[in-house]
Protein backbone atom coordinates (compact mmCIF):
# COMPACT_ATOMS: atom_id res chain seq x y z
CA UNK A 1 0.00 0.00 0.00
CA UNK A 2 1.54 3.64 -1.09
CA UNK A 3 2.18 5.47 1.78
CA UNK A 4 0.62 9.12 2.53
CA UNK A 5 1.84 12.88 3.08
CA UNK A 6 4.69 13.91 3.71
CA UNK A 7 7.16 12.94 6.79
CA UNK A 8 9.61 15.54 7.77
CA UNK A 9 12.08 13.83 9.98
CA UNK A 10 14.55 15.79 11.80
CA UNK A 11 17.23 13.82 13.41
CA UNK A 12 20.45 14.49 15.88
CA UNK A 13 21.13 14.41 19.67
CA UNK A 14 19.53 17.65 21.48
CA UNK A 15 22.35 17.90 23.94
CA UNK A 16 25.35 18.28 21.40
CA UNK A 17 24.91 21.84 20.34
CA UNK A 18 24.67 21.46 16.25
CA UNK A 19 23.66 18.22 16.79
CA UNK A 20 20.53 19.08 17.57
CA UNK A 21 19.70 21.30 13.72
CA UNK A 22 17.29 18.97 12.69
CA UNK A 23 14.81 19.16 15.93
CA UNK A 24 15.50 22.76 16.21
CA UNK A 25 14.16 23.10 11.87
CA UNK A 26 11.08 21.34 12.99
CA UNK A 27 10.20 23.10 15.86
CA UNK A 28 10.76 26.61 13.56
CA UNK A 29 8.41 24.69 10.74
CA UNK A 30 5.46 24.06 13.81
CA UNK A 31 3.73 26.96 12.51
CA UNK A 32 4.39 26.18 8.97
CA UNK A 33 3.06 22.16 9.37
CA UNK A 34 0.18 22.96 11.64
CA UNK A 35 -1.58 24.74 9.13
CA UNK A 36 -0.75 22.17 6.22
CA UNK A 37 -2.67 18.43 6.46
CA UNK A 38 0.13 17.18 4.02
CA UNK A 39 2.97 17.65 6.48
CA UNK A 40 4.32 15.47 9.56
CA UNK A 41 6.96 16.25 11.86
CA UNK A 42 8.96 13.68 13.48
CA UNK A 43 11.59 14.20 16.04
CA UNK A 44 13.78 10.92 15.16
CA UNK A 45 16.40 11.66 17.29
CA UNK A 46 19.45 9.71 17.41
CA UNK A 47 17.36 7.32 14.95
CA UNK A 48 16.49 3.27 15.79
CA UNK A 49 15.00 0.58 13.63
CA UNK A 50 11.41 1.91 14.75
CA UNK A 51 11.80 4.88 12.22
CA UNK A 52 11.33 2.30 9.47
CA UNK A 53 7.48 2.28 9.78
CA UNK A 54 7.24 5.98 10.07
CA UNK A 55 9.63 6.39 6.94
CA UNK A 56 7.30 3.18 5.47
CA UNK A 57 4.44 5.04 5.87
CA UNK A 58 5.13 8.36 3.95
CA UNK A 59 4.62 9.34 0.25
CA UNK A 60 7.22 11.88 0.93
CA UNK A 61 10.11 12.24 2.79
CA UNK A 62 12.45 14.93 3.56
CA UNK A 63 15.09 14.37 6.40
CA UNK A 64 16.89 17.27 8.24
CA UNK A 65 20.00 16.58 9.55
CA UNK A 66 23.61 17.91 10.80
CA UNK A 67 26.36 16.59 7.90
CA UNK A 68 30.19 16.94 7.55
CA UNK A 69 30.03 17.68 3.93
CA UNK A 70 33.64 20.14 4.08
CA UNK A 71 31.83 23.24 3.69
CA UNK A 72 31.52 26.25 5.87
CA UNK A 73 29.47 26.12 9.10
CA UNK A 74 26.06 26.15 8.40
CA UNK A 75 25.95 25.77 4.64
CA UNK A 76 22.75 23.76 3.40
CA UNK A 77 22.56 21.31 1.16
CA UNK A 78 19.91 19.52 -0.64
CA UNK A 79 20.47 15.90 -1.63
CA UNK A 80 17.50 14.48 -3.40
CA UNK A 81 16.61 10.91 -4.75
CA UNK A 82 19.49 9.10 -6.21
CA UNK A 83 21.55 12.22 -5.01
CA UNK A 84 20.64 11.15 -1.38
CA UNK A 85 21.26 7.66 -1.34
CA UNK A 86 24.49 8.26 -3.04
CA UNK A 87 25.38 10.92 0.25
CA UNK A 88 24.15 8.22 3.16
CA UNK A 89 26.23 5.39 1.60
CA UNK A 90 29.28 6.85 -0.06
CA UNK A 91 30.15 9.69 2.21
CA UNK A 92 28.64 8.37 5.66
CA UNK A 93 30.72 10.48 7.94
CA UNK A 94 27.58 9.94 10.79
CA UNK A 95 26.02 7.25 12.79
CA UNK A 96 22.95 9.11 11.72
CA UNK A 97 23.62 8.33 8.10
CA UNK A 98 24.87 4.58 8.39
CA UNK A 99 21.55 4.20 10.14
CA UNK A 100 19.42 6.09 8.12
CA UNK A 101 20.85 3.52 5.12
CA UNK A 102 20.30 0.76 7.06
CA UNK A 103 16.61 2.41 6.96
CA UNK A 104 16.53 2.64 3.57
CA UNK A 105 17.72 -1.03 2.96
CA UNK A 106 14.32 -1.70 5.11
CA UNK A 107 12.23 0.20 3.53
CA UNK A 108 13.69 -1.32 -0.15
CA UNK A 109 13.36 -4.85 1.18
CA UNK A 110 9.58 -4.14 2.15
CA UNK A 111 8.88 -2.25 -1.02
CA UNK A 112 7.71 1.10 1.07
CA UNK A 113 10.68 3.96 0.82
CA UNK A 114 9.36 6.69 -0.75
CA UNK A 115 9.89 7.60 -4.19
CA UNK A 116 10.48 11.18 -3.58
CA UNK A 117 13.18 12.11 -0.82
CA UNK A 118 15.66 14.32 -0.04
CA UNK A 119 18.29 15.47 2.52
CA UNK A 120 18.61 18.37 3.73
CA UNK A 121 21.97 18.41 4.79
CA UNK A 122 23.24 21.37 7.35
CA UNK A 123 27.26 21.92 8.01
CA UNK A 124 27.66 21.65 11.66
CA UNK A 125 30.49 23.85 13.30
CA UNK A 126 30.81 22.51 16.65
CA UNK A 127 29.27 18.66 17.79
CA UNK A 128 29.83 18.71 21.48
CA UNK A 129 28.22 18.68 24.59
CA UNK A 130 25.85 22.10 24.68
CA UNK A 131 21.94 22.94 24.36
CA UNK A 132 22.76 25.84 21.88
CA UNK A 133 23.37 25.63 18.35
CA UNK A 134 26.59 27.97 16.94
CA UNK A 135 25.69 30.68 14.94
CA UNK A 136 26.69 29.90 11.74
CA UNK A 137 24.07 27.16 12.52
CA UNK A 138 21.25 28.56 14.27
CA UNK A 139 21.59 31.31 10.93
CA UNK A 140 20.69 28.17 9.11
CA UNK A 141 17.83 27.43 10.21
CA UNK A 142 15.65 29.91 7.77
CA UNK A 143 17.31 28.85 4.82
CA UNK A 144 16.70 24.78 5.40
CA UNK A 145 13.13 25.82 5.53
CA UNK A 146 13.23 28.17 2.53
CA UNK A 147 14.59 25.11 1.01
CA UNK A 148 12.07 22.46 2.35
CA UNK A 149 9.19 24.84 1.00
CA UNK A 150 10.66 25.39 -2.36
CA UNK A 151 10.69 21.66 -2.67
CA UNK A 152 7.22 20.62 -1.32
CA UNK A 153 5.89 23.14 -3.37
CA UNK A 154 7.82 21.47 -6.90
CA UNK A 155 6.63 18.06 -5.26
CA UNK A 156 3.45 18.84 -5.06
CA UNK A 157 3.68 20.42 -8.73
CA UNK A 158 4.82 17.34 -10.24
CA UNK A 159 1.71 15.44 -8.11
CA UNK A 160 -0.87 18.24 -8.53
CA UNK A 161 -2.45 15.61 -11.28
CA UNK A 162 -3.10 12.97 -8.93
CA UNK A 163 -6.13 13.21 -6.45
CA UNK A 164 -7.89 10.76 -4.10
CA UNK A 165 -4.55 10.70 -1.30
CA UNK A 166 -5.68 10.73 2.05
CA UNK A 167 -3.37 13.67 4.01
CA UNK A 168 -1.80 13.02 7.46
CA UNK A 169 -2.23 15.12 10.44
CA UNK A 170 0.18 16.57 12.62
CA UNK A 171 -0.18 15.93 16.34
CA UNK A 172 -1.43 18.67 18.77
CA UNK A 173 2.12 19.69 19.30
CA UNK A 174 3.05 19.83 16.00
CA UNK A 175 6.22 17.70 16.28
CA UNK A 176 5.99 13.75 17.33
CA UNK A 177 8.91 12.65 19.19
CA UNK A 178 10.94 9.40 19.06
CA UNK A 179 11.92 8.08 22.43
CA UNK A 180 15.53 8.38 21.32
CA UNK A 181 15.35 12.06 21.24
CA UNK A 182 14.12 12.44 24.86
CA UNK A 183 16.95 10.25 26.02
CA UNK A 184 19.48 12.09 27.88
CA UNK A 185 21.80 9.56 27.69
CA UNK A 186 21.16 8.87 24.24
CA UNK A 187 24.78 8.66 21.76
CA UNK A 188 25.01 11.01 19.05
CA UNK A 189 27.79 10.93 16.10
Amino acid sequence: MPGTGTLILGLGNILLSDEAVGAAVLHALAPIAAADPDLRLYDGGTLSFTLAGPIGDAARLIVVDAAAMGDPPGSVRLFEGAAMDRQLSQHAKSVHEVSLADLFDIARLTDSLPAQRALIGIEPQQVDWGDQLTPPVAAAVPEAISQIQALLRRWRGQASTRSGQQADRCDTQGVETHPSALSPDAKGH
